[in-house]
Order: structure tokens, then sequence, then C-alpha cells
């Protein structure tokens, strides 16, 4: 009987055989674990299958889209310029810009050593490739999804396509038709081609479009006469050409163009086409002022510039404008711009004589920039931004490199009320808690020592006064000790939830920010002072109405914003700084038509002057520079329209009186609703200031004939004598001397053995 019948036998009785070896791997009992769910179906066989399959799709694909995308035979609507139109709120037509401004030139007429500084930091590899570069794209995406910026790699030939055939949007689809156009281009178009090309269609700022309009626009010169340095620059400012244009950059767009300045000559360096001793002597070449365009002139300019800037950080390339076809309607009131205009003239322009360098210096280095916000809307209805495009290129409402001075003391006080900040000897501090006033007092609890002068250091109190008179008076000595007792990091971080931007230089954790050592513009002061009025809800302010194109349209962000702190706290600081108008430095805009609120700042030297107030209706923001007309540097303003320092109360705060009185006129006015204002416990009445020990070792000055002064009613001239007139006007205070005593900024020079200044004395007009 073979195998198999003894098998069939057993089976028949009943019985079964234990298989072994091999078959009990097959038969009975599993010996191991078996498979289950989508494991199954995963071994190598499968995974290297579905990857070759993968790749030849892949490649598929790639060939039918090769053969599907043709190469436009015609260049698209932004290489040829048109028109942008831009209109006032009430849809009249402010300006229209946009005339082509580009002279195609051949490659020959560019230097190569300016070719090269764009090939060195756009494309190093430009005449090796063709016309895409993979690599430099997956490094591009690995670095998007790393979260070190949006994805990048492309070639100055895809750059060139994407310029002259196609358009600026994000899309994949425009993505993958740009490569294939690339390939074809590269194929059929010499390199010299291709990149001349590239830099006749680029956009540089200044309304250039291409190498010829920048050399002219930036440098006065035709492009075959262009320095290397200048060649590198504008392989630099291409990036961001707005905010790289030296003429008119900030301190964060200064470092970023420098930066990649000093990128494109060290990759010269390193392709072996600059040599390393000469790229040691090049500088980053300053360029001439720009010159307007047409229909730019007086105020439009500054507003077409904040217009700009305002879709740029809402995702609006400024090629993309520049590009034209654009409709873009903005916010500004011609009648409240008008009477913006007017105040600034008739307040301080018109007191200045810009002609008299020798005996009114000061009067060439003032500087004007204002903000006005409707409160209801968060709507910018107002702007000033200097004498004119032709002469201040950059507008004066819009830069960020003076500090606030001491209108940033209300936002301490929100931090403080809003954390529930105590004082060193643990009471809850509110308007009404004291704080000691002392002029040069150190501050207790902080790792950074800092002892501030008080404005002709004057001591306030006898020594302790409240939260409010110190507002007032705008004392130093005391909101040092209260960013400490409220922590300087969180009165950071309010700072930014009200609205202002973080820069370099903001000293996070030092006593001295309370004195508002950082950088801001009349933009980010309005929206700051709006969020306040609007009971803690954000309110972003916003030029910008309406963005339209032919081939799309912009949806502007709204102004409003969450709340960022609460009601009680933006109702007690409104509170506190309608009593800084009523009773303190503040009392120069005073009216019966209109309940205002507001603070003054004078920052150190005096080198800039600001004031800061709001109504129920309006938000306005009105601030002085010091800048000398030929370097630029910050200097004082002391001395302006032959008169003594100029502080917050002075020319600021009377353009601010005079705007808010014309456009409010025959307006029914409200008031603020503080229902919720929290002022804490009272106490007793107004103390008194006196005089203290000055740094020169003599006694200061009495603030008053009989030695003191109500701290709630300091000098409104911003002289420094410190005598009070109470039967000066509100809106023509008495004239200061003409010859002051040197601002706290500028201690007189010690006659014995010398007593440092403070780090950051403070006026507190």
């Amino acid at each position: 009987m073979g195998r198999a019948d003894a098998r069939r036998a057993q089976q028949q009785r009943g019985g079964r055989k234990a298989p072994t070896g091999r078959a009990a791997g097959r038969a009975g009992k599993p010996t191991g674990k078996k498979r289950s769910g989508i494991r199954r179906f995963l071994n190598w066989k499968t995974i290297l299958g579905t990857f070759l399959g993968g790749i030849l799709l892949l490649v598929a694909g790639a060939f039918a889209l090769y053969f599907s995308v043709d190469e436009p035979t015609d260049p698209n609507k932004t290489a040829v310029l048109q028109s942008n139109t831009f209109k006032w709120a009430d849809g009249s037509v402010m300006t229209r810009t946009g005339k082509m401004n580009r002279e195609i030139v051949s490659i020959d007429k560019i230097p190569e050593d300016v070719r090269t500084a764009f090939i060195a930091i756009e494309n190093k590899t430009f005449y090796k490739d063709r016309g895409v570069d993979f690599v430099g794209i997956a490094r591009g995406a690995f670095n998007t999804l790393r979260g070190k910026g949006t994805a990048g790699g492309s070639t100055i030939t895809q750059q060139y396509v994407k310029n002259y055939y196609l358009t600026q949007d994000q899309s994949a689809t425009r993505k993958l038709r740009e490569m294939v156009i690339s390939l074809k281009v590269d194929q059929r178009m010499e390199k010299d081609e291709i990149l001349a090309g590239y830099l006749n269609t680029n956009f540089y700022g200044r309304n250039a479009y291409g190498i010829q309009a920048a050399a002219q626009a930036y440098y006065g010169v035709d492009s075959d006469k262009l320095t290397l340095e200048q060649g590198a620059y504008l392989a630099s400012v291409i990036q961001a050409p707005s905010q790289y244009d030296l003429a008119t950059a900030g301190p964060n767009g200064r470092r970023l163009v420098t930066i990649r300045f000093n990128a494109v000559l060290d990759n010269m360096v390193e392709m072996g086409k600059l040599d390393k001793a000469k790229r040691d002597t090049l500088h980053l070449p300053e360029p001439i002022k720009p010159k307007p365009q047409p229909g730019m002139d007086g105020q439009k300019g500054y507003l077409i510039q904040a217009a700009k800037q305002e879709l740029s950080r809402q995702g609006v390339k400024e090629a993309d404008i520049a590009a034209g076809g654009w409709t873009i309607t903005l916010n500004i009131d011609k009648k409240k711009q008008a009477a913006l205009e007017k105040a600034v003239n008739d307040e301080l322009e018109s007191k200045l004589d810009r002609k008299d360098v020798k005996d009114r210096p000061q009067d060439q280095s003032v500087q004007a920039g204002a903000t006005s916000v409707d409160a209801k809307t968060g709507n910018i209805v107002a702007m000033y931004g200097g004498v004119g495009l032709a002469e201040k290129a950059e507008s004066n409402a819009l830069r960020t490199d003076y500090q606030p001075g001491s209108t940033f003391k209300p936002i301490v006080l929100a931090t403080a009320l809003e954390t529930g900040a105590k004082t060193q000897d643990g009471r809850p501090i509110t308007p009404n808690a004291l704080y000691d006033g002392t002029s040069k007092r150190p501050v207790v609890g902080s790792d950074v020592p800092f002892a501030p002068q008080n404005q002709d250091d004057i001591n306030y109190g006898d020594p302790m006064l409240t939260v409010q008179e110190a507002t007032n008076s705008s004392v130093n000595s005391v909101y040092a000790q209260m960013i400490v007792d409220a922590k300087p990091q969180e009165v950071k971080k309010t700072a930014i939830s009200l609205g202002m931007r973080d820069r370099d230089g903001w000293p996070a954790d030092k006593p001295a920010m309370s004195l508002g050592t950082m950088s801001a513009n009349t933009v980010e002061m309005a929206g700051v002072y709006a969020t306040f009025g609007n009971h803690g809800k954000k309110v972003t302010p916003t030029i910008v109405k309406s963005a339209e194109h032919v081939d799309a349209d912009h949806k502007p962000v709204s102004p409003f914003g969450a709340q960022v702190i609460k009601r009680e706290t933006a109702d007690t600081v409104t509170k506190v700084l309608t009593g800084v108008v009523q009773d303190g430095s503040g009392k120069a805009v005073r009216s019966d038509a209109y309940q205002a609120a507001g603070k003054t700042g004078t920052t150190e030297s005096n080198v800039a002057a600001w004031f800061t107030g709001y109504t129920p209706e309006l938000v306005t923001v009105v601030a002085m520079f010091g800048e000398d007309p030929n370097s630029h540097a910050q200097v004082t303003l002391t001395g302006t329209a032959g008169k003594g320092r100029a502080g917050g109360s002075s020319f600021p705060a009377q353009i601010w009186q005079a705007y808010t009185t014309a456009v409010l006129s025959g307006v029914k006015t409200g008031e603020f609703d503080l229902s919720d204002a929290n002022m804490g416990t009272p106490v007793a009445p107004t103390r008194t200031a006196v005089p203290s020990t000055g740094p020169t070792g003599s006694v200061s000055p009495s603030p008053s004939s009989s030695g003191t002064r109500p701290t709630g009613s300091p000098d409104p001239s911003g002289s420094g004598t410190g005598k009070p007139d109470p039967t000066a006007s509100t809106k023509n205070p008495t004239p200061p001397t003409k010859n002051p005593t040197p601002p706290t900024g500028d201690p007189q020079p010690p006659t014995k053995k010398p007593t440092p200044p403070p780090l950051f004395p403070e006026a507190p007009q």
C-alpha cells in the first residue's frame, strides 16, 4: 500500500496522522501569528512595485505635461504696464499712476560684473542648468516644510518666463507651467538672451521696470555706466523694492538689504568672479533721492505710499500693483485731509523759516507726521506725510526710526491694571495708588539699575502722588517704578497686542522701556489709542477701502479684532487720559466743543515730540521729528520757530487742537462711556512739587514763586521754567523763552566733580 493509500485508510478509520517536517508548517496549527488587515498586502514586492509604478506614472505625466504646454507667443499683461486709478473715499479720482517706465537694452549695454552680480544672488548655476534647477526646487520645498521661508529655487530662466509670459500668482498650476515653458525657452534661446530678458523685465521699485530704468531711477546713469557696487545693490533691491530702498528704508530694511548686498559680493568671490581683496573695498552705495511721479504732488504720494504698504502686508505684491490695472479706493476723507494739512501749515510750517539757516538752524530739521482715524470705523481718514515727495521721500506718518516717548506710558498703566500688578509694598495699582515722585529715585525690584530724572529734575508729591497725577505730569520716576511692578516683559506683550510692532532694539527686560525707548510710527500709536477708546477691542487702522483688478479683486482686512484687554482696563486708561487733558500736560487741547483724552510725549534730547489724543469720534496722532537734512541724523527740536523746547504740548498739541476743532465743527459730539472705569480708592488731595538737587550739584529752579506747584498743572510752555500762567489761552499757551534752559536730555556741563546724567531723561510734555 502506498503512502497516499495509507493516509486515505487512516482518514476512513477516523484517525489522522500528525504531519511532520515542512508539512507541519502547511497543515494543522500554524507556527506563527497570521497576518491580518493591511499587513497582508505589505511586503517588499508590493512596495517595490508601487514605487516603480509611481515613478513610471510621474515620468508619463511629465512627458504629457511637457507636450501639452505650449510656449506662449505673446507677453502677458504685466509686461505691458497699465495705469492704476486711486480714489478718495467718496469715489472721486485722486490720481492715476502707472505710465510705462521701461527701456529695453541689449546685453552689451550691461557691464559684465553687474550681470554676474545678479547671477551670484539669484542663480549661480545659470550658465550650467537647463532652465530649471530641480535640486534648488527640492531644497526650497524642504526649507518651506522646515518653516524657513516659502519655497524658492526659481532659476533666472523661470523668473524671466514668469515676468514675461505668466502672472505673479503662487498657484501650483502656474508653477508647473513656468517650469515646462522654462525648459522649452532654455532650448530655444541663448543664455545671454535669457539674461537680458530677465534684467529688462524685473521690477526694481521707484516705478522702474528693467535695468536701464533702474539705473536712472537710483543712480541717474545709463545701465552701461553702472559700477559693480551699484549693480550689486540693484541685484539686492529686487527682492523687496520698497523695503530695501535706502532712501526710505527703516533700520530693519537697511539691515536686510546690507546682508543681501554682502551676500552678492561674497557669492561672486566664491564663484571666482571677484577678487577677495577688491571685495573688501566695496561698500553699499547710497542711491539718489527718488523723483515723484506725475500726479503724486502734495500729500497724494504719501497716501499712495501708505496704501501700497498696507496692501503689501495683506499679500498684494508691489510688483503686481506696479503692473497696473488696479482701482484702489482709499478711506481718506477729502475734507478731513484738507483740514489736517491746513492745521500743520497754520500751526507749524507758517512759523518756520526754512531759508534762514544761520539764525534758525533748527527750522531746517523739523519734520512733521500725523495720522487721523475714525474711531467708529477704524478707517484712516487723514494723513500727513511731510512737505512732499520731492523733498522728503519717506512719509513721516509711517517712519519707525524715532521713539514715541511718554505716549508709551499709558501702555504701562494698562498692563498694571490688566495683570492686577501691585506696588512694592503690596498695594493694587490703580489711578489712585500712591507712588514716590522723587527725581532720580532708583527703582526697586529690578535686576537692571535705573534712576531716571524728571523734567527739570523736579521732585513731585513731597514725595508721594497718585498715578493720575503722575500721568498728568508724566513723572518718569513713577512710571519707571510702575513698569518694574508690572514686569517689563508683560508690558511688551500688552504693547504688541495693542498694535505696536516688535522691532530690533526693543528693551523688553529694562525699566527704561517705560519712557518709550522703542520705535513706532503714528499709525501704530493711533491703533493703540483707538483700542483704548474701543473699550479694549483691537483696532488696526486701515487706509484701503477697496482694491479691484481686472483679473482679481482684493478684499481688505477688517480693522477690528478681538478683545485684547478687558473693558475695565481700557476705560480706566481713557478716564486717566481725560485727566491729562483737563489738568495735565495735554490741557492745550481742552475745548468745550468735545471731550478728549490724550498723552504728550517728548523724547530724550528733544529729538521727537508727540501728541496722541482721541475723542469719541476721532483718534489723531501728531508727531514732530528732528532730522538733519544732510546726514539724516536725529537732532534736537529745541529752538524750533525761534522758541524753546518743542515738547508734545507745544506744536503737536496745537496742530491736534486746530485739526480736531475744524473737523468736529458743526458735528454733534459725544462723550466717552466710562461706566466700567475703576479709579481705585480715593486718597488725599493733590500734593505739591518741590525742587531737588540737580545733576550739577546746584539747586534746580523752583517750580513756582512759592516753591510749590500743583502736580496736575505743569508749565504749558515747555520752556522748563516751571511757572504756571493761569491766564494763558489753552490754544495759545505762553510762548517759551528764546534762550531756554537746556532740556533734561542735555544737562549743563558740571563745573566741579561730574555726576553721570541719567540714561534716559524724559520731559513730560
